[in-house]
């Protein structure tokens, strides 16, 4: 049987017109995490030691946590929490389900809660009056608004306790494992909860999932009933790579940022739990952004539904199908290690149609020497329908005799 077929990742990503790869049985993979598998073929600095309770720091095109301390740690996440609040209100208006200039009603419990008289974050709403969906989704995001999203909460769910109920759901939809809301706003009660690497995750769905709305974490400051208040996210003004997200504080939670880049076409997410100041939560995830950029790198190879092959179909109206990746291919490493990389394509043996498009096919396997570093599916980019009677009859006949003599 052939073998392996693979090329290093920088020849294959010139050669689009592959259209035959070795087929052969799937081989059991382990997928190790990037630090695992990179550390004894680079040597880099260690990480910061940031001066904060928990931190993340996760590249964005992967997904991939490239360095954290007590990250899956369960700790109060204060107003990080709106970021779920304003995440399920875009998902709502991109569903259609609410509009943005939708009026809001401001109910009595939004008001009291988080008000003016409130002391806490707040849009400064007056009690019965009503404001946009957009109006209140930048109270959120820019000015950390507790009446803003307990209005939000209640407008798209009825109540807040209702709404709780939603974030949750989305929590675990979301693979948020550590993570527990009560409220909309993130203020004190003892069974709200999150951590640095759900933010995490959560940021990262906010970018991927919605850049129209996403570009409001970067607004420096919003003016409202003629009231201007700032950001609080001191990277906006300190870092132009910097567009998002959200800071958070309470005396229990401390100072907390759930921060975004870009540089050179790589995106990093950081998320800083339980720092002592303002300044110290801005200073302390400066330092994770500047390790993840200056000692690692992101490419992302091949996007969702390009043809990458094209594989052998017994018993089908066609002799082969095309193949290519059901997510894109996205890849960090320590900076220099990318062309080290092979990767190789393995098909499942002898696929037979029927084959619905998007089925699995196969894997590919993206090697750095001997460590396969990551694995992916291969699907059918295109259907497959059973072949004619003689066709089927035919490749029965050649699969029998194929079995005999392999």
């Amino acid at each position: 049987m052939p073998g392996w077929a693979c090329l290093t990742i920088s020849n294959l990503e010139r050669r689009m017109n592959i259209t035959s790869f070795a087929q052969r049985v799937f081989l059991s993979l382990f997928l190790l995490s990037a630090p695992a598998v990179w550390a004894n073929q680079q040597v880099i600095p260690s990480a910061p030691q940031l001066a904060a309770k928990s931190y993340v720091l996760l590249d964005a095109a992967s997904g991939k946590v490239l360095v954290e301390n007590n990250g899956d740690q369960r700790l109060p996440p204060a107003s990080l929490t709106k970021l779920m609040t304003a995440y399920i209100a875009t998902l709502e208006i991109r569903k259609g389900k609410i509009g943005e200039q939708d009026l809001v009603p401001i109910s009595e419990h939004a008001w009291r809660t988080g008000g003016a008289a409130s002391g806490g974050s707040t849009m400064f709403l007056p009690l019965n009056s009503q404001a946009t969906v957009d109006d209140l989704l930048h109270g959120v995001i820019i000015q950390s608004g507790n009446d803003a999203s307990i209005a939000l909460a209640e407008y798209i769910a009825g109540s807040e306790d209702a709404f709780a109920d939603m974030m949750n759901e989305t929590a675990a939809r979301l693979g948020m494992s550590n993570s527990h809301f009560m409220n909309a706003t993130g203020l004190p009660h003892p069974e709200h909860y999150s951590s640095a690497h759900d933010m995490a995750i959560l940021a990262r769905a906010i970018i991927n999932e919605d850049q129209q709305h996403y570009a409001i974490y970067a607004q420096k400051e919003f003016l409202w009933n003629n009231i201007k208040q700032g950001n609080r996210n001191l990277l906006l003004w300190r870092d132009k790579t910097v567009d998002g997200l959200k800071t958070g504080h309470t005396e229990e939670a401390g100072y907390c940022l759930v921060a975004s880049a870009v540089r050179d076409g790589a995106r990093m997410i950081t998320s800083v739990f339980g720092t002592v100041s303002e300044s110290a939560r801005a200073a302390e995830t400066q330092k994770l952004l500047t390790y993840g950029f200056r000692f690692f790198e992101t490419r992302t190879f091949y996007k969702q539904g390009q043809e990458l092959a094209q594989a052998q179909v017994w018993k089908g109206a066609v002799r082969q199908v095309k193949a290519g990746l059901a997510s894109d291919l996205s890849l960090t490493l320590p900076k220099g290690q990318l062309e080290k990389l092979q990767a190789g394509m393995v098909f499942n043996p002898q696929l037979t149609a029927p084959i619905a498009q998007g089925d699995v096919i196969g894997k590919v396997e993206v090697k750095l020497g001997e460590e396969v570093v990551h694995s992916t599916d291969l699907i059918a980019l295109d259907a497959v329908e059973e072949g004619s009677f003689f066709r089927r009859l035919w490749d029965s006949i050649s699969l029998f005799f194929f079995g005999l003599f392999n």
